[in-house]
């Protein structure tokens, strides 16, 4: 009996999961098994279970027509064996035939592993409906063996992109009124018209109150920042000496970015941000990421946080007043450094803004499948339709491994890299059965399962929103290769796009001696590079948006075929 249930208990796990006991268990939903073919295998290990189980019931059970056996009379039937001739004869047979019986059955056991051995970290494609990431188990992957490109059909997918291309209409950009409606205290705060004589979107606005009170004591910037918390205290400090008095009324100076370094991340922004502050006539904001059109005015800290308390343009604007004092220095008179400070040029480098209308997507009703109504470009062009805007665009597939071995921390390698893009790829496919592009690179739902950041290598896509309400002059594309293959010619496009004056020479020469910032950590390089296989499907997969970027910029340096 316990050998039967040992056969029985072997063959259902046998059939239920392809893996031996030392393996991950599979994870199958209820439904799927009930709709689920046996395999051959079980088919026929269920016959021999039957055929097996028969024979034991026909040797088990008396003969028809010899009647109860009693308990008692079981000595005296061994009594009389054991006086029979062929008493050792018997019990050399029944040996022998439970030895094989047992050899049979193990033989069963190990075939049925055998047999199923190959489904061991099968990846289940996700349901177009339900986009959660599955799950690969990687405790037993050899560090030397490829991973297998799991369910993905790149074929289909591919097919499915270049229709969706096809058919791709421009975005429905919103009305004006309806933009300002959506955010009053913003557009009640930021004027429609700024002071003409300064280059940088800068204002006066009338000062309320204790000039001795602590302007900054609720900023919600603070707590999260060290460096602007010690740049406070220098604006306290000064804060009633750069009062405006006029007609018995105090003024604050205050300013917005006069240009925006809108993306992409690891795609050399922290570079050109550290570059960029050693001309005189730039001031960033105290933060270099503020992540505020983005997020922060939508209570978001960090990415998959919990909303918190919004925080208000007022706080933002704050990150921008030791910019102000320095303009505001130019119109008395005090300017120290011999450059005129009216031309003196805010900026601040988000590398969210170009990509991230996900937390306003959500605030607004959309996020939910569909192309969302209102996107970060549609704020910033309402609040300053002259920004202007820096993009610095990276080839997406050696882009998509750095953001990788950037953000996550710990259990990195390509092949799990390889996994995860496996994963993301199937994920997208499945909201592309059902959506557009634009829909699924803004689907909040999406992305936050996504276990690596596809969608930020769709740079076509979201160019072309920010067209729809910018012009393409106000608008600057650098390529992190030719930036960095010559940053003297790349920065000098930067300063003429932002209309600076022309550097010192000893200037120059800090620019160009000046390490490269935010490169690959030490231990991730370590790594090595990208499985080969990985990469080769990662260029099909950007292939066609990188077409219709390099037909949109004319340049085929955008193909990113070179790299």
């Amino acid at each position: 009996m316990y050998v039967e249930c040992l056969f029985k208990s072997s063959l259902v796990s046998a059939s239920l999961c392809p893996f031996p006991s030392s393996h991950p268990p599979c994870k199958m939903s209820h439904t799927n098994y009930k709709y689920r073919a046996l395999p051959q295998t079980d088919y026929k290990y269920g016959a021999a279970a039957q055929e097996v189980e028969n024979h034991r019931k026909k040797s088990a059970m008396p003969c028809e027509g010899d009647g109860p056996i009693s308990l008692f009379t079981v000595p005296e039937v061994k009594q009389v064996a054991m006086r029979s001739p062929d008493f050792v004869r018997s019990i050399t047979k029944i040996k022998l035939l439970s030895f094989l019986l047992g050899l049979t059955l193990m033989f069963l056991v190990m075939t049925s592993y055998i047999l199923t051995w190959d489904k061991k970290g099968r990846q289940v494609t996700p349901s177009p409906v339900h986009l959660t990431p599955t799950t690969v188990h990687f405790s037993n992957l050899p560090s030397s063996r490829t991973p297998p490109v799991g369910e993905v059909d790149l074929e289909l997918l591919m097919e499915t992109v270049g229709l969706k291309l096809r058919i791709s209409s421009p975005r429905r950009v919103p009305a004006l009124k309806d933009v300002l409606h959506s955010d009053l205290h913003l557009f009640s705060v930021i004027p429609r018209q700024f002071l003409p004589n300064v280059k940088s979107p800068c204002w006066y606005e009338e000062h309320v109150g204790n000039t001795s009170a602590d302007v900054y004591d609720k900023n919600l910037y603070a707590p999260h920042s060290v460096n602007f918390r010690t740049v406070c205290d220098h604006l306290r400090r000064d804060f009633r000496e750069h009062l405006y008095h006029n007609n018995s009324k105090l003024y604050r100076l205050r300013c917005l970015p006069y240009f925006y370094i809108i993306g992409q991340p690891k795609s050399g922004t922290t570079d050109l941000y550290h570059r960029l502050m050693l001309h005189p006539e730039v001031r960033f904001s105290t933060m270099k990421e503020p992540h505020w059109w983005t997020r922060k005015r939508f209570g978001i800290i960090r990415l998959k946080d919990e909303a918190r308390d919004r925080f208000p343009v007022e706080d933002y604007i704050d990150l921008f007043d030791l910019a102000a004092y320095h303009i505001q220095d130019g119109f008395l008179g005090n300017a120290s450094d011999g450059h005129s400070n009216q031309q003196i040029v805010t900026g601040e480098a988000s590398a969210s803004t170009m990509w991230d209308s996900l937390a306003g997507s959500c605030s607004h009703g959309d996020g939910g499948g569909w192309e969302p109504h209102f996107l970060v470009q549609d704020f910033i062009h309402a609040a300053q339709p002259d920004a202007k805007l820096i993009i610095m665009l990276r080839d997406p597939v050696e882009r998509l491994y750095s953001d990788y071995l950037y953000f996550h921390l710990v259990n990195k390698s390509a092949e799990r890299f390889h996994h995860k893009v496996c994963e993301s790829l199937q994920m997208f496919q499945s909201c592309l059965a059902e959506s557009s592009i634009r829909s699924c690179i803004y689907n909040t739902h999406l992305f936050y399962h996504m276990p690596v950041r596809l969608s930020l290598g769709l740079y076509i896509i979201y160019l072309l929103d920010w067209l729809t309400v910018f012009h393409k002059d106000q608008i600057l594309i650098l390529r992190l290769e030719d930036y960095a293959a010559n940053l003297r010619t790349s920065m000098h496009r930067v300063f003429d796009f932002l209309s600076l004056s022309p550097l010192s020479e000893h200037r120059e020469l800090l620019l160009a001696k000046k390490p490269m910032s935010n490169t690959r950590r030490a231990q991730d390089r370590s790594l090595g590079p990208m499985l080969a296989l990985t990469r080769s499907i990662l260029q099909r997969f950007y292939q066609p948006f990188n077409q219709h970027l390099a037909q949109l910029l004319d340049n085929q340096a955008f193909l990113w075929t070179d790299t």
